[in-house]
This record gives structure tokens, sequence and C-alpha cells, in this order.
């Protein structure tokens, strides 16, 4: 068990708060204190023994000073050494005065050990009450992280702590948690917004399947013709229903992102995408050119064919009649693969080119003559392209449309292990 435990398990047998920071951080400080409070006065006693011992040996503890001369005497002869009496007991005087350096010299060191520890008893009282104080006023932003955590729920994430200050550690950690707060203020956002949208998008199709099925049964005398016509419009609405629950399970499975990363050529998905989409692409009257280089990165196969089949679904789907649609892959000089889609248009704004890949958001109707997207496509395309780590750059084209380009990153190269002799 550590100092901090002992000192925090003896603190909370005295009544005293248990294991939080700012008494840990007490002990700490008093500890510390004392700690190196006694190693100083083990060096000071040692140093004053030593010196009173050397006084001692000298006979000089306790004896005046020689009186300080302005010109140094005369040299003189040497007394002549004394010639003991008869009744000389050896140097009987010399004794009695080492025994009193003795005892003044135990006496010294006790009185400094006494005023010592008194004073360094009250200085570690001291020290601790300190060591309280200082911990309370740098934790107390703690505090307020704590209690602000608290009280935060999905209808107030727009609180923030709002520190202000010096540029330490706990500012860093309060504005750290502010963009934690920032971040997740806009995802719930988006997600209620998403949740409103799909509700909306499934709800149209159902009411309008109810609408057909109520049309055909208030006809009391009903022809083939248009019973049939009423049940492929109801299948008609359940294609799309089906389409777009798809493309919402689609949505979810790119945001949760990919387990297992196969290498794969852009190049090779791009041409099957294309060759797939050839027909729609003659019936809108559309033009493809197609300039595929070798492109290669890694990833899940199918969530990139989806990325790349919504991209050429989008430029095909809002285009104009006689348009083109111009596909590109390749490396750029870092070897990040990347594919990019081009189209012919309307203008579109800038400021509405990011709306764009946010769930169930079009542009207005003079866009496209024809609604019969979901609004999802591009959704898909950032959602897998962020699981896959790669950016996406949108920009309005020069002669009209949209440019879209998304980028990979580049293959790891793989040191080849040598074979074993």
């Amino acid at each position: 068990m550590s100092l901090n435990d002992r000192l925090v398990r003896r603190a909370g047998g005295l009544g005293l708060p248990r294991r939080t920071v700012r008494l840990r951080l007490t002990l700490v400080y008093g500890a510390l204190f004392l700690l190196s409070s006694l190693a100083l006065l083990a060096v000071t006693y040692v140093l004053v023994a030593q010196a009173t011992k050397n006084g001692v040996a000298s006979g000089h503890v306790g004896q005046p000073a020689p009186p300080t001369m302005a010109h140094p005497p005369l040299p003189s002869p040497p007394p002549p050494l004394p010639k003991p009496s008869a009744g000389d007991r050896g140097g009987g005087d010399f004794v009695l005065m080492g025994e009193v350096a003795k005892a003044q010299r135990k006496a010294i060191l006790h009185q400094l050990l006494v005023q010592s520890g008194v004073a360094l008893a009250l200085m570690t009282v001291l020290s601790i009450l300190l060591g309280w104080i200082i911990a309370g006023r740098i934790l107390h932003r703690l505090r307020t992280i704590t209690t602000t955590v608290r009280h935060i729920s999905a209808n107030n994430l727009h609180e923030r702590l709002g520190f202000t200050g010096p540029a330490d550690e706990l500012k860093t950690l309060g504005d750290t948690f502010d963009g934690l707060l920032a971040r997740l203020e806009s995802a719930f956002h988006a997600q209620r917004q998403f949740v409103a949208n799909a509700s909306h998008e499934l709800r149209t199709p159902l009411a309008r399947q109810r609408t057909l099925g109520q049309l055909a049964l208030s006809d009391p005398n009903p022809s083939l013709e248009s019973l049939r016509e009423a049940h492929e419009r109801i299948l008609a609405a359940g294609a799309h229903q089906e389409r777009l629950i798809e493309a919402l399970l689609t949505l979810a499975r790119g945001q949760t992102g990919i387990d297992a990363r196969r290498p794969l050529d852009l190049s090779a998905i791009a041409a099957h995408v294309l060759s797939t989409r050839a027909d729609e692409a003659r019936r809108r009257h559309v033009t493809v050119h197609a300039d595929l280089n070798h492109a290669p990165t890694s990833g899940n196969a199918g969530l990139t064919e989806r990325l790349i089949t919504n991209l050429v679904d989008n430029a095909l789907r809002h285009n104009i009649p006689d348009g083109r649609l111009q596909m590109t892959t390749g490396t750029d000089p870092s070897g990040n693969a990347h594919v990019t889609v081009t189209n012919t248009g309307p203008d579109v704004p800038p400021d509405e080119v990011e709306r764009l890949f946010q769930p169930f958001q079009r542009l207005d109707d003079t866009r496209t003559a024809r609604r019969d997207g979901l609004g999802l496509g591009l959704s898909i395309v950032q959602a897998i392209a962020e699981a896959h780590d790669a950016t996406i750059t949108a920009a309005p084209a020069p002669a009209g449309g949209l440019t879209i380009t998304v980028t990979f990153p580049r293959v790891p190269h793989r040191t080849p292990t040598p074979a074993a002799t």
C-alpha cells in the first residue's frame, strides 16, 4: 500500500472525507513538507552536533572569545611549563571543564530538537491547512465540470462551461468538454432532423398506397383495367418504400464503419458501375466520358461500389438533356487513390453544395425535371467515405453542374518478409 493510500485510510478513520482528490492532494502536500522538514532538521542536527563536538575536543565550548586587538601583539617567549606539585591529582580541573562542556553540548542539542520540533509541528499544520485551501481553489473548475455533466441531457446540450483564465490543463479540459457538447448537440439535432425526414419520406408512399386502395374500393363497378392500374401504382409505391428502406440501411451500415479492409482498385469498380448504368445514360441522353487509370486502395468492395454507384446515379439524375458525365480515376503524387465525377446541368450555388450531403436535402425543382431520387444518395456517399477515412471535395462545375472528388488513403507499403533458409 502506498503512502498516499495509508494517509487517506487514516484520515478516513478520523472522520474526514475519504478518497477525494482534494484530500489526496492535501495529504500529499503535507507529507512532502513533513518529510523534507525532517530531512532538513536531521541535517541541521548532525551539523550542530559535529560543530559542538569539535568545540568540546578543543575546550572552547562555552568559553568567551578572546578580545580582538587593533594590532597583533609582539611575539613573546612561550611560558614555562607548569611544574606539578606534590598535591596535584593529574589535571582534575581539566576533567571538570570537559564534563561541563559535554553537558552544555547536550543541552544545546536537546534545545535544538525541542524548538525545531515545535516549529515543525506548527508549520506542518499550517502547510496542511494551506494545501487544503489551495487544492480547493485548483479543483473548483473540476467541480464545475462535474455539476454541468450531472445536469446535461438531450434537452440542454446548448449549455457550455466557458472557462476563462490562464490556459492551463483545466482550461484545456473545459474547452475540450465544450467542443464535445457542441458535437453532441449537432449530432442530436441531425438525428432528430433525420428521423423527422425519414418519417415524412416513409409516410408519403404509405399514404399514396392507402389512397390508391381507397379509390379502387370506392368504385362500385371497377373494371379489370382500373384494378390493374391501381395495383401497379400500389406496387410502384411499395417499390419506392423498398428502395428507401434499403438506402437507409446502407446509410446506417456506412456510418458504423468497416471491420476489415481488402485491396481493391477504383478503376475496376468504376468500369463495372458504368457498364451497369449504360442503358440509363442512353435513356436520359447523357454522354459518358471515362478516363479510368489504376487507382489502388483498400476497403470494403461492396460499400465502395455503392459509393461510386450513387455518384453516377446522382450525376445522371441531376443532368440536362444531351448532357455529359465525366468520370476519372487515378492517384495523386502522394499515392492516394481518387475518383472524380462531373456532370452538366444548371448552376449550383456554392453555399448550397454542403447541404446536398445531408439526408433528404435537395435543391429546388428547377435542378431536375423529375424528382425520382430519395434524397439520400450523397449522404450515403459521405458516410461510406468517412468509414474508409476518405475525403470528399465538391464544387460547382465551371459550365454548370457539380464536380465531386472522393480521395481514398493510399495503400501502406509492406516490407516483404525474408524467406527462411
